[in-house]
């Protein structure tokens, strides 16, 4: 296989047509009749109308000129011969963002254009096609670039915003020094790691999005309330509407948004419907434009609370500031128990509780000095300073315990984890090391955010059913039984409950996973006890924005290297060289003299 390494050297067969119109230009002599012989040598050779063109006269210097051109041609164009068995070794490393789903045509047909300029003369192609993800997936290992292109149907695009550099390096090991590395995006970027080269096939298109779901109960209704954004830079119309599942239809409704504006939705959710999907009017980036959702309800917690007017008035405000909380008179049944330690009882209760002092004598004096919180999650922001807290008996500690809150040495709030015996589970108990009644607590918002804290980890380690709406890729951590031979097993539904796929994760006391990185609904089982029922939808902003998007190629700056990687030179240029100087020789020497002179007419006397 011949390749040209400098093509621009065939401009120089330019030069075969000048050299035709050279000889095209002929002198035509003039006849002078005469009637002596010897006044022939002093004739003057005169054109009659100077230069025109005339017929081609075959000639040695015409012939050695046109083979002294296409010599010249030949030796500026740099002609290389294709090696034996030589290997180009190209690695395609995909931008897996939610918003290369929308040039995924773009990209198909830039591959098919660039990829055999990369194999250039290399006589056997070894492609990877691999995405730039946390699993880096690999979607295609060959030979063949139609299949390779062909492969890019199955793909499916849906992360946030990735760093290509781990990705790249795997490409890179793979393809090893010499290969090349490819990074296909929509957005261009500079300074790629591993000498990689970019193919960005992005546009700026417009795009309106939701980027966000709330609920909240009005007047015993429950309100959603969805934020759209216009991410292009005009005015734009869409509509939106709610999809339930037996394939009915809230009436569509039409709004306009500005550019680069935000519009709130909202609309009472159904109270007979389980799930439904918020449309809106579709575009090019179609994963922000259908929101699945279902009405939110976090998990039952019963509150138990000691007989005295203090313990009552905080569980009061507990229950009406913390969701789905309800008191209970059953201290044995309740998941949260706000308890007083007796001294003539010193034995604290069975289960996650609060405990607080309960002195009975006569009150103390002020405590004084610093307060000083640990880094803990408990009271992580929290400003504790004007806590007034007066002397009291305190809580037996353990050495196990972890303190969160000191004043001075002395310990005001530790938690203590209660081991699991043969007769109850594991417990959480977090204590206060301060009578209630003899300080300013429960006028403190650091108080009432520490124990609101204590309470929703108590929630979250609670093995039973919640209901939410999470966002795409999101971490899950469900709380199960890590003692029960059942697997915990999420499922993907459609709107209408249909299962599409099923996945299984190995019991455990706190199972963690992702969400989906694709809007749908997901329902989470143990065996029969339900533990998630969720929505899962798309709220990245970042990918939404297609504001940066370009074409842009540094692709073609790997030519040259590629052409010189697989060639060889050619070997004759010398001797090219030298008959290209014989034949402009063999050229002059038959032109030195100039053209034959005319003869000269005898004219009779």
């Amino acid at each position: 296989m011949l390749t040209l390494a400098n093509p621009a050297g065939l401009w120089a067969l330019l030069g075969i047509p000048a050299v035709l119109a050279i000889h095209f230009l002929q002198r035509q002599a003039k006849n002078l009749p005469i009637s002596t012989l010897f006044l022939l040598e002093k004739t003057q050779r005169e054109s009659i109308s100077g230069r025109r063109f005339d017929r081609l006269m075959n000639s040695v210097p015409l012939w050695m000129q046109l083979l002294a051109v296409l010599l010249l041609a030949w030796v500026l164009s740099e002609p290389r011969y294709q090696k034996a068995r030589s290997t180009q070794r190209v690695a395609v490393v995909l931008d897996g963002s939610a918003s290369m789903s929308v040039f995924r045509e773009e990209l198909k047909e830039e591959l098919l254009e660039v990829l055999p300029d990369l194999q250039g003369p290399a006589s056997v192609l070894e492609l990877v096609v691999m995405e730039s993800g946390s699993l880096h997936q690999r979607l295609y290992g060959g030979d063949s670039i139609e299949d390779a292109v062909a492969a890019l149907d199955e793909w499916n695009p849906s992360d946030g915003v990735i760093d290509p550099t781990p990705a790249i390096r795997i490409a890179r090991s793979l393809v090893a020094r010499e290969g090349i590395v490819v990074f296909a995006t929509d957005t261009p970027r500079e300074g790629l790691p591993f000498e990689a080269r970019l193919l960005s096939v992005g546009d700026k298109i417009e795009n309106v999005g939701i980027t966000g779901i709330r609920f909240e109960n009005k007047e015993g209704a429950l309100v959603w309330n969805a934020v759209v954004r216009n991410y292009s830079d005009s005015t734009v119309s869409r509509t939106w509407s709610l999809r339930f599942p037996d394939g009915n239809r809230s009436e569509p409704k039409s709004f306009e948004i500005g550019a680069g504006a935000l519009v709130s939705l909202q609309a009472a959710f159904p109270k007979e419907r389980e799930r439904a999907v918020l449309e809106l009017s579709p575009d090019r980036f179609t994963l922000d434009d259908a929101v699945p959702i279902v009405p939110p309800a976090p998990k039952r917690l019963s509150l138990f609370s000691a007989t005295s007017p203090e313990f009552e008035k905080l569980a009061e405000r507990m229950v009406h500031s913390l969701e789905n909380v309800e008191p209970t008179n059953d201290a044995a049944s309740a998941d949260l128990s706000l308890v007083a330690y007796d001294p003539l009882d010193p034995g604290l209760p069975d289960g996650n509780a609060a405990v607080f002092v309960n002195d009975t004598t006569k009150p103390g004096a002020y405590l004084k000095g610093g307060i000083v919180a640990e880094a803990h999650a408990l009271v992580a922001g929290l400003n504790w300073q004007s806590l007034l807290v007066r002397e009291s008996i305190q809580l037996e500690r353990l050495t196990t315990d972890d303190v969160v809150l000191w004043q001075e040495r002395r310990p005001l709030i530790f938690l203590r984890e209660v081991p699991a015996t043969e007769e109850r589970p594991a417990s959480r108990q977090l204590c206060f090391n301060f009578d209630l009644r003899r300080s300013n607590a429960l006028r403190q918002p650091a108080f009432i955010v520490c124990l609101h804290r204590f309470t929703e980890s108590i929630r979250q380690e609670k093995v039973a059913a919640v209901r939410e709406n999470l966002e795409s890729g999101q971490p899950i951590e469900i709380a199960a039984n890590g003692n029960s031979a059942e697997p915990v097993l999420m499922r993907r539904l459609e709107l209408d409950g249909e299962e599409s796929e099923t996945t299984e994760f190995k019991a455990a006391d706190l199972v963690r996973f992702k969400a989906p990185k694709t809007p749908c609904f997901i329902r989470v089982r143990q065996g029969e006890n339900e533990l998630l029922d969720a929505s899962v939808f798309f709220a990245d902003t970042r990918e939404a924005d297609f504001s940066a998007c370009a074409e842009d190629s540094t692709v073609d700056e790997v030519t040259a290297g590629v052409v010189e990687r697989h060639t060889e030179e050619d070997h004759w240029w010398r001797a090219w060289i030298l008959l290209l100087v014989a034949a402009l020789g063999v050229s002059w020497y038959f032109t030195k003299d100039g053209p034959a002179e005319p003869k000269a007419v005898e004219k009779p006397a």
